[in-house]
């Protein structure tokens, strides 16, 4: 029975019933097998370097010298994070050409010190800018799910989601900007964590917008998602969170908002009867009013961060080499050339407002609780036209991006019955709640297990 998350390997692994070289190359043959998605949700793949820091993770755990108990745990990246030696293009064509990085991302340096081993680099929507996770350069990775219909992965972290379904490694590193971890996580069925932003250094990372970018894994429990955060995040020898007790726990349900609004009747029936399982095991499902969400869109009219910050970093290039972008993302970027100084800073002015006053709201909740996406996963073939890739591309960030604009942290996890489409459960903590929101995930994961 192959072992399905990082705290059954690195149990094995201690136990000495499996290698990590045993792990890699498992892991390797799936990416490397032609029916599946590997060439799509890879980029680059390091197999002779992934072996042979398995084989060294071996010998030291031998010696009694492993550097963690995870050491030997594989592990992939998105095409995002500097690692030393290799290109970081962000999913892109006209960074193919650039200088290897010389310095690896210290939230990824991080993992390797604790000895997990990189598998190679995921796919993912050019320059971090969509939801869907389409990219015409290196192919676009079909979510698990009726893949014979090849429906779409995520964005912008694609390659990384479909990675960990597919056991493609244990875990995924991605970014999160609106909804990038998230978004990925609710379309192929596995768990993906928003930190809140500055708790992982974003250093070595290349950015999309550095007021709403955060950094995150992805992976097959609450659990281990936990582990890599905490590594990532700087922790020395990490533990799975302690489960909350789920009896009392308030969970608010804001009414009359976006966050529950347009909902597929797949995704729609699956939420009430979570919400019924939950409430039905304790927890006390709150419903109450947000009214500053409605600002969101509103402060965002101008352009908002990520079109901005995107088009300063983007700018130079842009006017070198603007024929080798995806037209569509060019487009996005290309709306932060006509934001203002003054809109930017009324920008800022909005966000700290409404950050102060949605705190109050939701002050008497533990987490904040909604679909992590409205959708199940369409098919690759419905964003073929303009207006269709537009709208829904909308709608999959439309949920996700408000922890990013609030500065909170947030996970998806699945809440669908096996066999069913896949659909996220979105639960939203507070500004630097990052260990209670894991422990009540853990809680409500279990739950929805049983």
């Amino acid at each position: 029975m192959p072992l399905n998350t990082i705290a059954a390997a690195a149990k094995a692994l201690a136990q000495g019933n499996t290698t990590a070289e045993a792990l890699v190359d498992q892991a390797l043959t799936r990416i490397a097998d032609p029916a599946g998605e590997g060439k799509r949700a890879f980029i680059a793949v390091h197999a002779e370097g992934a072996r042979a820091s398995a084989r060294a993770m071996d010998a030291l755990r031998k010696a009694g010298r492993a550097p963690s108990r995870l050491a030997g745990i594989p592990i992939s990246v998105k095409d995002l994070f500097d690692e030393a030696g290799h290109t970081t293009t962000a999913g892109s064509a006209v960074l193919r050409g650039a200088p290897a990085a010389k310095v690896t991302a210290p939230c990824l340096q991080r993992l390797i010190r604790a000895g997990l081993v990189v598998l190679g680099r995921t796919n993912m929507t050019e320059f971090a800018f969509s939801g869907l996770g389409v990219n015409p350069h290196y192919g676009t990775p079909a979510s698990p799910w009726d893949r014979a219909k090849r429906r779409l992965p995520g964005g912008s972290s694609a390659g990384a989601g479909v990675a960990v379904a597919d056991q493609m490694g244990f875990a995924a590193l991605g970014s999160d900007t609106g909804g990038s971890c998230r978004i990925p996580a609710a379309l192929n069925g596995v768990v993906g964590w928003k930190p809140t932003a500055k708790r992982v250094p974003l250093d070595g990372v290349l950015p999309l917008s550095g007021s709403l970018d955060s950094i995150g894994p992805l992976a097959r429990s609450v659990g281990d998602c936990a582990l890599i955060d905490a590594l990532m995040a700087g922790g020395e020898d990490p533990t799975p969170p302690a489960a909350r007790p789920l009896a009392g726990l308030r969970l608010g349900l804001p009414r009359g908002t976006y966050l529950t609004d347009s909902m597929d009747g797949t995704v729609g029936a699956v939420f009430s009867r979570t919400l019924t399982r939950l409430a039905t095991a304790g927890v006390r499902i709150i419903e109450f009013d947000l009214p500053e969400l409605a600002e969101i869109p509103a402060a965002n009219a101008t352009g908002g961060f990520a079109a901005s910050e995107a088009w300063a970093w983007h700018r130079a290039l842009i006017a070198e080499k603007a024929d080798g972008y995806d037209p569509r993302i060019l487009a996005r970027i290309r709306r932060g050339e006509t934001m203002s100084a003054a809109d930017y800073i009324a920008l800022r002015a909005a966000r700290a407002r409404i950050i102060a006053a949605v705190a109050a709201r939701t002050a008497p909740f533990d987490a904040v609780i909604s679909p992590t996406v409205p959708l199940i996963p369409p098919r690759i073939a419905e964003v073929e036209q303009e207006a269709d890739y537009n709208r829904i591309n909308m709608l999959l960030l439309r949920n996700t991006s408000v922890a990013n604009f609030l500065d909170r942290c947030a996970i998806s996890l699945p809440c669908n019955a096996p066999g069913e489409a896949p659909v996220g459960l979105m639960l939203m903590g507070e500004h630097g709640g990052d260990a209670a929101l894991f422990s009540i995930a853990a809680a409500v994961e279990s739950a929805l297990a049983g």
